[in-house]
């Protein structure tokens, strides 16, 4: 048993189609609001999109390559029949404006198919989300992706969340709360069932429910000469003293 899917969402966002193409289509670029490290290699059609994210290191062929309008890439199938392709259309408004538009499609097989569509669904929002944070408040400097994991699968999400609610200093984690986070002032920018996205004036700080696991910290921090290793430390410790 599996799911065929396919998802669209659009977003506008205060930055020009070449900023946009930087942002998707490069591996700094991608760095600075999705999940782990990235590269691109040979841009173009037939270049790849190489991506490591603990020991998931997916490698997506390119299949449409139109800069500042159109990327995509991914569909190969893996192993188990898994299949993810994403396709970027950008256009470009009036004022500097962009709006951009994201497919996400594929195919998640197993039993277990719809507990994962709903973790990938949110977790897309928050990313595409980032995509616009990261477009409209730090455009033009890249980020050093930290990811950082729990140590023990979460068995009550709402208490974890609760918990760094008040760790944060708020009664709860709505979007637009004020809140302190490892000493930097910043606010809550998305919030959905499984996610929460934070800007502070040193970067984009997310916290992810894990896929049948624990507390996943995925940040980019956009200060310079940053550690990626210990800041990974430092937050796995945070993470630890939130449980």
């Amino acid at each position: 048993m599996g799911k065929e899917y396919e998802q669209a969402d659009v977003i506008e966002v205060p930055a020009e189609p070449e900023q946009v193409w930087a942002a998707i289509a490069t591996g700094p670029g991608i760095d600075s609001w999705f999940m782990g490290r990235n590269e691109v290699e040979g841009g173009g059609v037939g270049g790849v999109v190489r991506g490591a994210f603990a020991g998931y290191q997916p490698t997506h062929g390119i299949t449409a390559w139109d800069p500042p309008r159109r990327l995509a890439y991914g569909g190969e199938p893996e192993p188990d029949g898994r299949r993810i392709a994403y396709e970027f259309l950008v256009e470009g408004r009036a004022g500097g404006s962009s709006v951009i538009r994201c497919v996400t499609s594929g195919f998640l097989p197993g039993d277990d198919w719809a507990d994962e569509f709903e973790a990938m669904t949110a977790g897309g929002a928050l990313f595409l989300r980032n995509l616009a944070e990261y477009l409209r408040w730090f455009r033009g400097r890249t980020a050093t992706a930290v990811t950082a994991f729990g140590s023990a699968v979460v068995a009550d999400w709402p208490a974890l969340w609760a918990a760094l609610a008040k760790r944060l200093g708020v009664e709860n984690l709505a979007v637009g709360a004020e809140v302190e986070l490892a000493g930097a002032a910043g606010v809550v920018y998305a919030r959905n069932e499984q996610t929460v996205g934070i800007r502070t004036g040193e970067g984009l700080y997310c916290f992810l429910q894990g896929f049948h696991g624990p507390l996943v910290a995925t940040h980019h921090v956009m200060t310079a000469d940053v550690d990626a290793a210990a800041e990974e430390a430092k937050w796995t410790e945070w993470i630890a003293e939130l449980s």
